[in-house]
């Protein structure tokens, strides 16, 4: 995938932003305090916009609770509208009712004018195709970390015996004979080629086999979610799911998994800034991978019923080695906002990206505010390590601890910038991060949560 360019950047920014509300495209960070306080997490991005999808194959409403205000869920929520599904605010605060009983199909520039540069349309694919019998996705965005490519979700497709025609404009799936049960191995675990072959094979007639699944929390939840809705679906030893196909399904009432991105992020805020951050709605058992890997580096936690408390307990924070995977391994989402925090160690560490190509782009204005980050974009050799090297792999390694200081940064993507959000915050003197608008696409209410932990900021 071509990069963006910086006019492009800008203007995606601020397209996610005012979906949610933001009207600018940059913060004024006064960096070297330490962040303090309560914030709550929602439920994950990495769910919710999937469990909307889901409520297309109900023949009756769904409400999905915890729903955050982010840009992506408003992507979704749009496509769905274009769809005839009618979605509206619940009575509580951040629930949504998903209607689908006048599902129709859309016209192709009504796709593109929702999609923007969020790659969850290639997910109505399955929906569509029970639904209506074909299915039209746009010509994909996405962060620009990687090529990400489609190829798992359309071979999948192509096993459930749907027809795939690539055009100018997008791709346009077909199935004129339905959608049949197939046994279908993924070349690798891949969390949205999972989701495409649970949201197409609870209507598929037959059995579906599944092997190398992503096994994710969220991949989990949705399953949870469509046995709800009248799917059998079996989860087996070595990442197999059996799916058996059923007529009809009906609509769900679930409470979303909380956000364990969001979580760590905050964690790694705490930890870069010398500051302590409870965060409610985050779950112990979904994060453990993570707070293994944050109390070797220095941090504490505690955890409580109701959240987790992440915090600097003095001294100096020591050097890790990471290698990032699928679950349950350390995520690729939780090394961005982590690193921020490494620079501050004493020693150096080490992360290897397994999962994306290039995740490693944001490093860039962490040297620049004056981080010591050497990326090897062929990975490293001859260290011990416990996941299968890939080709695509790269390593940065961190020598620390290095002083930050203020500069102007521009965001590069979703997970990055909220690293450099940390990094703004942990340095001293003054910094403008802009094209914060993409943040809003994962981080609902960044901004009172930021102020609610004491930043100093102010918008341009």
């Amino acid at each position: 995938m071509s990069d963006t360019s910086a006019t492009g950047l800008a203007t995606d920014s601020r397209k996610a932003g005012a979906r949610v509300g933001y009207n600018f495209d940059a913060l004024v960070i006064d960096g070297g305090v330490p962040l303090k306080g309560t914030i709550e997490v929602l439920g994950a991005k990495n769910l919710v916009t999937k469990a909307m999808v889901a409520s297309l194959l109900g023949e009756t409403q769904s409400l999905l609770r915890d729903v955050p205000e982010i840009s992506d869920v408003q992507v979704v929520r749009g496509l769905l509208e274009v769809h005839g599904v009618t979605v509206t605010e619940g009575v509580e605060p951040g629930d949504l009712l998903l209607d689908p009983s006048n599902v129709r199909s859309a016209h192709m520039h009504e796709i593109d004018a929702h999609a923007g540069s969020s790659r969850i349309p290639i997910l109505f694919c399955g929906p569509l195709l029970h639904q209506l019998g074909e299915a039209f996705i746009p010509d994909l965005g996405g962060c620009r970390i990687g090529d990400r490519p489609i190829d798992f979700h359309l071979d999948a497709l192509r096993h459930f015996g749907a027809v795939v025609d690539k055009l100018p404009t997008g791709i346009r799936i077909t199935a004129p004979n339905g959608l049949r049960g197939a046994a279908i191995e993924l070349p690798y675990p891949s969390v949205g080629a999972t989701e495409q072959v649970l949201l197409t094979a609870v209507r598929a007639e037959g059995t579906t086999e599944l092997r190398n699944a992503a096994i994710e929390p969220e991949i989990m939840d949705l399953i949870a979610i469509l046995q709800k809705m009248g799917a059998i679906i079996s989860v087996e030893p070595n990442r197999v799911i059996l799916i058996e196909g059923v007529d009809r399904l009906e609509g769900y009432s679930h409470r979303a998994i909380f956000d364990r991105n969001e979580a760590a992020s905050w964690a790694s805020a705490a930890l870069a800034t010398g500051g302590d951050i409870e965060v409610k709605g985050a779950k112990q058992e979904h994060m453990m991978t993570f707070l293994n890997v944050f109390r070797k580096v220095g941090g504490a936690f505690d955890v409580y019923e109701d959240g987790i408390r992440f915090y600097h307990p003095g001294g100096e924070l020591k050097p890790v080695v990471i290698e990032t995977d699928v679950h349950p391994g350390f995520m690729t989402d939780w090394q961005q906002p982590l690193i921020v925090a490494l620079t501050q160690a004493r020693g150096a560490s080490i992360v290897h990206e397994t999962v994306y190509e290039n995740r490693f782009g944001f490093t860039d204005a962490l040297n620049q505010m004056g981080a010591d980050i050497t990326v090897h974009k062929q990975g490293l050799t001859g260290t011990a390590r416990r996941v299968p090297r890939r080709n695509l792999e790269q390593a940065a390694v961190i020598v620390g601890p290095t002083p930050l200081h203020g500069a102007d940064v521009e965001v590069p993507d979703l997970r990055g910038g909220f690293s450099h959000l940390i990094a703004a915050l942990t340095a001293e003197g003054r910094s403008r991060v802009s094209n914060v608008g993409i943040i809003s696409r994962g981080y609902g209410d960044f901004l009172g949560k930021l102020e609610a932990l004491g930043a100093r900021f102010s918008v341009e």
